[in-house]
Order: structure tokens, then C-alpha cells, then sequence
């Protein structure tokens, strides 16, 4: 076999033990140091407040803040001096993100469970969310709209953008010209475990959120689950991944087109081919070379599919449905003959693409759908991020004074079993009155 990119090759029934669970258990970092390190900058900013937001935007982004909340005039400006052509695809990409997430809005329901007796659930939108945007090695202006125009859509109260300063101390200007047309309501140059401490602790300048939603980075992803005591996120998140499921209509330099586009995400990210025969996955596999080849991001790509990057072949495509279970994938291209008819087949996955013309870089940017989405297998528990997160709901229950006649035996018989005798008391007093 020829030298190639991928680290594997070969039939998916006869990978090796040790390489499948590889694959299926692509966990996010438990680096320590990442963990501590998180731990210390979570304390200080507790500690310390804005201070301590100065202080290490000096260490680690090497900048000196002139203050950290951005005028609202920079990011005015910033969409302003935004190229007529990005402009318009942020708008169109707007515009899709919030008539798709208004369609997600969820209503009030009401049931009567037994004459008498209703019972309700209303959702209320949340006070107030913190959207995340990465700078780093690259900023994502896409994410911001991601962020913020459901949460918009979904009638938040407030909604506060954190994203790292550049030198001149600002987020990108592509940053800030999303946050201004999406409608963000406060912008702060905070990035990394400070900002997400800030968000869901609050300090004298950055107020407490609700709910911290966005990508980011190991330090990012560790800082939300570390306060989770205190707020709610999204899901925990790592590098990108796809798994693209292929039989002999697909095109393999289509597929091929579509990892080499995740694996420019991140060094770690996670890209898989499952091919129909050996002839089609030979046939994804040099395509994966030669485009890797020809990508500007060509070291990042070639260290993901180095890292873990595989094409596989199976017999059937009966083989495929177990293993995308087991896998969860955060994207899921269906690159079939019948791609609607075999979605029924699918369980868990962040989102799914429906033929090879549904490329995962429409989702990324275009479609509506929300690209912020679980990875390491967590699609097995966790969904794409939605109109729905952000919501709480209120229950509420009306008994009406035959139904409390009706109820108030079984529920004091319930109550004295349990030992809780008041609560006994409490429901047969409305059957004696």
C-alpha cells in the first residue's frame, strides 16, 4: 500500500481493537495543566474581578486594555468598513439562522391529567446569555451569529458577546461586525477560562449570565464545565469531526473536499470515510491526499489526518449504522444513493448532511441550521444548539376543588408511607373540608 496522509486504512470489520476504540473514544483533553491552569484563572477573576481581567489579558493575550467593554461606535464602524460581499453573505447567513431557529420557538402546553386537575409547562426566555467567540488561530464571526441570533430570535433579555482582543486591544473587526448585525446588546474584549469566569460570575463591568454558549478553545471548553455550579452552557465541546458515509454514486473527490475542510479546523480535529467496497475507499483515499496537498492550510490538515484521519471500506452498508451509533458523530455527511431514506437509520449525530451537494461548509455559514454542535461522541446525549437553549420552562398545576376531594386520600396514603405525615395531613384536610 502506498504511503498516504491517513492514519487508517482497510476494512472497518478488520480494524484492530485498540484502533476502533480510538476512534469511538475521542474524549476532549484532561490535560492537568489545562485543568489547573483553568482552575487558577477561574479563582482569580472570583478574586480579584476586573483586575484580574487586565491583568491576564497582559499574559496571555500581550495586550494592555484601555477598558474592556468595546463601544458600541467600534463595532458600528466595523460593520460599517465590511466589504459589501461579506456583508451581504453575514446578512443572508442572519436571516437564514433566524427564520430557521424562529421555526425551533416552542410554545406553552397544557394538559388535564384527570378531571380537574391541569397541568402546565410555559418556556420563558432567559434573562440573560453570554455568546463566546474564538480568536486565537482564527476568528469566527460566523459563530457570533450562531450565538447570537437565536438567542434573539428567542426573545432574550440581554445578550453579551466575549471574544479576544487583537493587538490593538480589539476583537477582529469581523467580530464586531457580526456582533452589530446580529444585534448583540454589549461586547467585551475578554477571551480564554477569563472570560467564561467573567460571564458566569460576573464582575463590576461584565455582568452575570444565564447561559454561556460558543466554541472555543481546550481552555475555553475546561472553563465551562468547571462553572457549571454557577451557569448553564451549551455542551462540552473539542476539535471538529466528520464522518461521511459513501456508496458508488458518491464522487471521491467530493468527499475528499469535504474532510480536508474539517481537518483545517484543528490539528486534533477527527475526519472518517466509510466507503461502500474496497474499490470506492481506495479511491477516497488518494483523493484525500492529493486535495490535503493542495490546501493552504496543508500542515494543520496533514496533522489531523495523521492524527485521525481514516477511510475505511465495508461490505455492506448495513455495516455502517452501528458504527455511526457508537461514533455520534458532530457532523455526519450521508453521501448515499437514498441519503433521506437512510437518515431514518441514524440516531446520533450533532447534524446530518442529505447528499454530497449538502456540504458541511453550507451548514457551516449558510443554511440556518446552527453549527455550534457536540463533539467526542457526545452527540449521543447532547443536540446542536438551538432556540430551545435558550429557554427555561415554568411548570404550573391547577387543582380544582373536586379534583382536591378526589386526590386527597391517595395522596395522604402516598405521604404516610414515605413518612412525610404533614404532607398526609395537608392533602386529607381538603377531602374533610
Amino acid at each position: 500500500m502506498s504511503t498516504s496522509l491517513l492514519k487508517y486504512r482497510g476494512a472497518l470489520a478488520e480494524l484492530d481493537p485498540e484502533s476502533r476504540r480510538s476512534l469511538l473514544q475521542r474524549a476532549s483533553s484532561t490535560d492537568t495543566h489545562v485543568t489547573e491552569q483553568v482552575r487558577t484563572v477561574i479563582a482569580r477573576v472570583r478574586a480579584e474581578g476586573d483586575a484580574a481581567l487586565f491583568a491576564l489579558a497582559r499574559q496571555f493575550d500581550r495586550v494592555e486594555l484601555a477598558a474592556l467593554e468595546v463601544p458600541r461606535v467600534r463595532w458600528d464602524a466595523a460593520l460599517a468598513n465590511l466589504s459589501q460581499p461579506l456583508r451581504a453573505a453575514l446578512s443572508r447567513a442572519a436571516g437564514n439562522i433566524a427564520r430557521a431557529h424562529a421555526a425551533q420557538r416552542p410554545r406553552t402546553v397544557e394538559v388535564e391529567t384527570e378531571p380537574g386537575v391541569l397541568v402546565g409547562r410555559r418556556p420563558d426566555p432567559l434573562g440573560r446569555v453570554g455568546v463566546y467567540a474564538p480568536g486565537g488561530r482564527a476568528a469566527y464571526p460566523s459563530s457570533v451569529l450562531m450565538g447570537v441570533v437565536p438567542a434573539k430570535v428567542a426573545g432574550v433579555g440581554e445578550i453579551i458577546v466575549c471574544s479576544p482582543p487583537g493587538p490593538n486591544g480589539l476583537p477582529s473587526p469581523g467580530v464586531l461586525a457580526a456582533a452589530a448585525l446580529a444585534g448583540a446588546d454589549r461586547v467585551f474584549s475578554l477571551g480564554g477560562a477569563g472570560a467564561v469566569a467573567a460571564m458566569a460570575y460576573g464582575t463590576p463591568t461584565v455582568p452575570r449570565v444565564d447561559r454561556i454558549v460558543g466554541p472555543g478553545n481546550a481552555y475555553v471548553a475546561a472553563a465551562k464545565l468547571q462553572v457549571v455550579d454557577a451557569v448553564g452552557i451549551d455542551a462540552p465541546a473539542g476539535p471538529s469531526e466528520l464522518l461521511v458515509v459513501a456508496d458508488a454514486t458518491a464522487s471521491p473527490e467530493a468527499v475528499a473536499r469535504e474532510m480536508v475542510a474539517q481537518a483545517e479546523h484543528d490539528p486534533d480535529a477527527c475526519c472518517v470515510a466509510l466507503a461502500l467496497g474496497e474499490e470506492l475507499a481506495r479511491a477516497i483515499a488518494d483523493a484525500v491526499d492529493r486535495v490535503a496537498g493542495e490546501a493552504k492550510r496543508d500542515a494543520i490538515v496533514a496533522a489531523a489526518l495523521a492524527g485521525q484521519g481514516a477511510v475505511l471500506s465495508v461490505a455492506t452498508l448495513d455495516e455502517v449504522w452501528p458504527f455511526v451509533a457508537d461514533f455520534a458523530p458532530e457532523h455526519l455527511l450521508i453521501a448515499t444513493a437514498a441519503p433521506q431514506a437512510d437518515l431514518a437509520r441514524v440516531r446520533n449525530a450533532g447534524t446530518v448532511f442529505l447528499g454530497e451537494r449538502s456540504s458541511v461548509a453550507f451548514g457551516d455559514y449558510l443554511t440556518g441550521a446552527n453549527h455550534v454542535l457536540p463533539t467526542a461522541g457526545l452527540a449521543r446525549v447532547y443536540s446542536g444548539l438551538s432556540a430551545l437553549d435558550f429557554f427555561r420552562w415554568t411548570t404550573y398545576q391547577r387543582v380544582e376543588r373536586s379534583a382536591a376531594v378526589s386526590l386527597a386520600g391517595d395522596a395522604g396514603a402516598m405521604a404516610d408511607a414515605e413518612g412525610l405525615y404533614a404532607h398526609g395531613d395537608a392533602a386529607r384536610a381538603w377531602r374533610l373540608g
